[in-house]
């Protein structure tokens, strides 16, 4: 009970919900619709409108304008919401990771369909693997999200959600070509004929190396890669479903000195980085609903990640399994939803040509979570989790049992004010994955020692506002703010050459706020704007306590003129306050700016161009981001971007 009590007095001071869905017809009708988003990251499939748990969604029409930005990857789908920040890892490869509330990418759990197939040796290159375009939905969690997905989302949980076949076939096909050497093609096809159904996605990315500050030092890395993923769908009967796929990835990412690439090495030109990987993911999907509204799902997925990383003189490689199991029941009461489950997760890394940093870890989970339909305006849902995690390597072995509870409530005021309040716990077991060790190709890491799983609490709280001003004008204003504590985290401390983990004997918290305001005209004229404040504390540190290369202060800003099934234009303008670096040095602040547009002909063919930073804000413009000997550099942390001025345009059929 105390445990309880202490998770709604932090979410009370400190945290709240959002969702971007769009007006397509009228604004009577589109704030019916916005009621009837289904959300299936809590498992419940109930309304967006019914669910505690606070969930932003990104509905397939964004997506949609993000994949012309990005046809390779999520990441710009990722980059440009309120409160998301991806950070690029290396200046060479361009790995990235993905923040939440400020938080490091290893404290984001990263699913696609539910699936947790993206962590530890993968988690670097996880967003830059996942294309745009299969998806009809993303759902952001923001804040602990332990209780239905275990460790690793202290921060929040952000679902991929894959599109299904309809009986009416979807064909979409996407040709891609950008300024800086980057050219994409991909297709979606789907259809569900009877008792069976299909889906299937094919992407074709390849790029040039791209040096834009001529220095002679890639900003964007040479590479190639494709994505194949075939689903198989069987419908025995109308409440029965199976699913089967496979996802097969694999790529190839070269950057560094442009004439050592290009094979024109000599004593001064001999410095690259590069990245090899494959990943194969199967997966099995049974799902049986019943005459009361109760239904099962049995989820299983088997991941495999092959990678190697070569820089000059050092190479570093490993294979990581990684398999997952679950199944879950959902009870529908006249005022209860309840869903009950256990899952198994099994992952093992083990380094080619070594066995130094060869680790494994197993989970098993039982968990269960009740939504309870006090009133028409009020809902309240509880959950608990626990999980036993034992996890090893070749220096010691720890069993740990976590007991994660939560609780979410969400009071529909009037058809004007809503608001929602939640807390809970989380844990991350612990790895060597990181963005500090990625950063450095693991080299000198060191095995773990005797350390212990990061521990969080957290909490979130929110007030919504909707109103139509006038017949013609729609206003909504959402107000988060948000919290999170890390209790024994993981740093990475360094002796002689070596660097090694131990677990902080002070905190980290995180706290801070989300504003985001909508404006609807005419149905046609949209303009979106999102303020973040974070302000984000490592307590163990005596000097400089904020965590690096975190902006306070961040605005982000969208104007959107759309004629349906014609035209749509778009200018998108960000700011970015100012960050400190790991030496406690603080970069400037920076605005960037993107316009897009996109033409409709002929009903199923569209033409769109993209004029990403048009300002050409780069990090090179303030100072070279590689540093001398030229056979043998450092690099800086990347702050912003570091190829400047983008722009891509293509073509799209829809059939």
């Amino acid at each position: 009970m105390q445990k309880i009590i202490m998770l709604l007095l932090l979410a009370a001071n400190f945290g709240v919900t959002y969702s971007q869905e769009i007006p397509k017809d009228s604004i009577k009708q589109k704030e019916e619709e916005l009621d009837e988003v289904i959300i299936q990251s809590t498992r419940t499939s109930r309304t967006i409108i019914n669910t505690p748990t606070r969930i932003e969604t990104i509905d397939a029409e964004e997506l949609d304008e993000k994949a012309n930005m990005r046809p390779a990857n999520v990441s710009m789908v990722l980059h440009e919401s309120t409160g998301l920040q991806v950070q690029q890892t290396s200046a060479t490869s361009g790995n990235a990771s993905i923040r939440v509330q400020g938080l490091d990418g290893r404290y984001t759990q990263l699913l696609k369909d539910g699936y947790p197939n993206f962590g530890n040796f993968a988690s670097g290159l996880s967003i830059l693997e996942i294309p745009p375009l299969d998806l009809k939905q993303v759902e952001v969690i923001k804040g602990p999200a332990s209780t239905l997905y275990g460790g690793g989302a202290i921060a929040g949980a952000i679902n991929f959600i894959s599109k299904t076949p309809k009986e009416k076939a979807e064909y979409n096909f996407i040709l891609n070509q950008s300024n800086i050497g980057q050219t994409n093609v991909g297709i979606y096809a789907s259809q569900r004929k009877g008792k069976f159904g299909y889906a299937i996605l094919g992407l074709v990315n390849f790029q040039k190396l791209y040096d834009v500050d001529h220095d002679d030092f890639s900003e964007v890395p040479k590479s190639n890669n494709f994505t194949i993923n075939p689903r198989f769908f069987y419908y025995p009967n109308q409440s029965t479903s199976l699913m089967i796929g496979n996802s097969l990835t694999k790529g190839n990412m070269k950057g560094g000195d442009i004439q050592a690439i290009n094979g024109n090495s000599d004593g001064n030109h001999v410095y690259f980085e590069q990245n090899e990987t494959i990943r194969n993911t199967t997966t099995v999907e049974f799902d049986k609903k019943f005459e009361n509204k109760n239904s099962f799902k049995f989820k299983q997925s088997l991941s495999f990640f092959d990678r190697e990383i070569k820089i000059p003189n050092y190479q570093f490689s490993g294979f990581n399994t990684n398999a997952f199991t679950d199944a879950s029941y959902l009870w529908n009461k006249e005022k209860h939803t309840v869903i009950g489950g256990m899952n198994l997760m099994y992952d093992n890394f083990k380094q080619k040509n070594s066995s130094a940093l060869d680790a494994k870890s197993f989970t098993t989970g039982v968990y269960i979570q009740d939504t309870w339909d006090i009133s028409e305006k009020i809902k309240l849902e509880n959950g608990l989790r626990i999980d036993n995690v034992n996890y090893s390597n070749t220096n010691f072995s720890k069993n740990q049992t976590f007991f994660l509870p939560k609780i979410a409530a969400v009071f529909k005021i009037n058809a004007k004010w809503s608001s929602r309040i939640g807390g809970g716990f989380g844990y991350k077991i612990p790895t060597i994955f990181t963005e500090k060790t990625e950063e450095n190709q693991y080299q000198n890491v060191l095995a773990l020692n005797n350390v212990k799983a990061e521990q969080s609490i957290g909490g979130t709280v929110d007030v919504n506002y909707k109103t139509s001003i006038s017949e013609d004008l729609l206003f909504s204003i959402n107000q988060m703010f948000f919290g999170t504590r890390i209790n024994k985290p993981m740093i990475l401390e360094k002796e002689g050459d070596n660097l090694f983990f131990i677990n902080a004997s002070q905190p980290i918290v995180s706290k801070g706020f989300e504003t985001n305001v909508k404006f609807i005209f005419k149905e046609d004229f949209k303009l979106f704007a999102g303020y973040t404040f974070t302000d984000a504390k490592a307590k163990y540190l005596t000097v400089n306590q904020f965590l690096p290369l975190l902006p306070k202060n961040k605005l982000n800003l969208a104007l959107i003129y759309e004629k349906e099934n014609n035209f749509k234009l778009g200018l998108e303008g960000y700011f970015t306050d100012k960050q400190f670096l790991s030496n406690s040095t603080q970069t400037p602040s920076f605005w960037e700016f993107g316009f897009m547009a996109e033409k409709t002909l002929w009903k199923h063919f569209s033409f769109f161009i993209n004029f990403e930073n048009f300002t050409d804000v780069k990090q090179s413009n303030y100072k070279r981001v590689v540093n001398e000997p030229h056979n043998n550099p450092t690099f800086d942390e990347i702050w912003t971007h570091t190829e400047g001025f983008v722009c891509n345009g293509g073509v799209k059929i829809k059939l």
